[in-house]
């Protein structure tokens, strides 16, 4: 139950950041099974003992992991004749990029490197180095059952209270009641979804990537 409010609230952001970012080069159909994928990775059995497919408890290494893995898989699909595994574990795979920026502190961290004003949203970097790789990484820890009764808004407020400023509660940026964080998020997640299948197309043959497109 709480892990079906928890996709709700998400979904619409995952679905609006792939489609901007994807529509225009691939075929409608491969669009919906990525985005359905996409989705299926707030399933009640993606929820527990799966930190890497969000990034929570401070899982950074092994969410890079997944990613790396995912896309294995959409390559190992397109060596062989089949193509539909290769849109789930893109799919898969965008999931888990487009969470880091909203379970981690990274928008923080870009943020704090300017002292007197902040570009606007879409002028944030996705991918800095120092960032990424730095030691301040980190990424807000599941605290049970707290974590569940922040989804329930009318307990958050007193949930608020007893979380640790760690939390998955306080440190994600899922929805834009979190605040001005939240368009950071969003514009970083967006311009992410774009890195990864522009990164496909470096690492696919023109044949594959045209299959992979379908268009």
């Amino acid at each position: 139950m709480i892990s079906a409010i928890m996709a709700r609230m998400l979904e619409q952001y995952h679905i609006e950041m792939t489609r901007e970012a994807l529509a225009p080069h691939i075929s409608e159909r491969a669009l919906e099974i990525i985005l359905a994928a996409n989705i299926r990775q707030d399933a009640i059995r993606n929820q527990f003992f799966h930190d890497e497919i969000h990034y929570d408890n401070n899982a950074i290494d092994k969410g890079d992991r997944y990613i790396n893995e995912q896309r294995g898989y959409v390559l190992a699909t397109l060596l062989s004749p089949g193509i539909l595994g290769a849109w789930v574990a893109f799919g898969r795979l965008l999931h888990t990029a487009q969470d880091f920026y909203a379970h981690s502190n990274y928008v923080t961290l870009w943020l704090d490197q300017y002292k007197d004003a902040a570009p606007p949203p879409p002028e944030i970097e996705p991918l800095k180095k120092e960032l990424i790789k730095g030691p301040n990484l980190r990424s807000g820890k599941i605290y049970f059952p707290l974590d569940a009764l922040y989804y329930f808004k009318f307990m958050r407020p007193l949930v608020l209270k007893l979380l640790p400023k760690d939390s998955h509660g306080w440190m994600n940026l899922d929805e834009p009641a979190q605040g001005p964080k939240f368009p950071y998020a969003i514009a970083a997640a967006t311009k992410r979804t774009t890195h990864e299948f522009d990164l496909l197309r470096k690492l696919l043959t023109p044949e594959m990537f045209t299959r992979f497109v379908d268009k």
